[in-house]
């Protein structure tokens, strides 16, 4: 009897740790639901925020581009019919031409500036231009570096206000490589070029920290 009694507080013991651990299992999985639920509220929360800011981010950029268009438009505008044929052979070393002065601070070599452009190849083709559909588009931003060293050293000496027409051999433009299928290897551009106020800056959001870890990690 004492051994049966033994097996049977054995049985028991058995029963009540299966028991525990099955609890705890439901406890773990159910936890991990909870933390699972809870990071995906959470990853949804900053996800929708950051789609929210760069939202308003983009509303701010097309609303200044907009507001730019009106006012340069009509005078940017005048150069569109400045592209024609050149003769590529002919064009050995940088070449400017003023079409109209500016008013405001000159341009060095390592200046920013903000400017509309048109670009075009010997053949006349214009391979890539501000004015889109009547209107303009967002101008650019050159940074010392982040151009052609043709649009660098054209620029010198310009007037912000002011129009420049850049004739830049092919070592000054895209080289040897080109560039993408609009531009083929050693080939000499034109540009007009018209320096304009650099605007307000509109600053951009940046994705939070916590969102960035998640996507980097899986996890918060």
């Amino acid at each position: 009897m004492a051994t049966l009694r033994r097996q049977r507080i054995g049985i028991w013991i058995i029963a009540v740790v299966m028991v525990i651990g099955t609890i705890g299992s439901f406890a773990v999985m159910i936890l991990a639901n909870q933390n699972s639920s809870a990071d995906q509220a959470k990853l949804n929360e900053l996800t929708a925020k950051y789609e929210k800011d760069t939202e308003e981010y983009k509303k701010k950029v097309e609303a200044q581009a907009a507001e730019l268009s009106t006012q340069y438009f009509a005078e940017f505008n005048q150069y569109k019919t400045r592209p024609g044929t050149f003769n590529k052979d002919e064009v050995k070393s940088l070449k400017t031409e003023d079409l109209k002065q500016g008013s405001g601070e000159a341009l060095g070599g390592e200046t920013t500036f903000t400017a509309y452009y048109i670009g075009w190849m010997p053949d006349g083709k214009v391979f890539d231009t501000s004015i889109a559909n009547e209107r303009l588009e967002p101008p650019i931003t050159a940074t010392p570096g982040g151009v052609i060293s043709g649009w660098t050293k054209g620029v010198e000496g310009m007037k912000i206000g002011g129009a420049r027409e850049l004739t830049i051999p092919a070592e000054e433009a895209y080289g040897e490589t080109g560039s993408g299928n609009d531009i083929p290897p050693n080939t000499p551009l034109r540009f007009v070029i018209m320096v304009i106020p650099t605007p307000e800056q509109i600053p951009q959001p940046e994705m939070p920290d916590e969102l960035l870890k998640y996507y980097t990690t899986g996890k918060f």
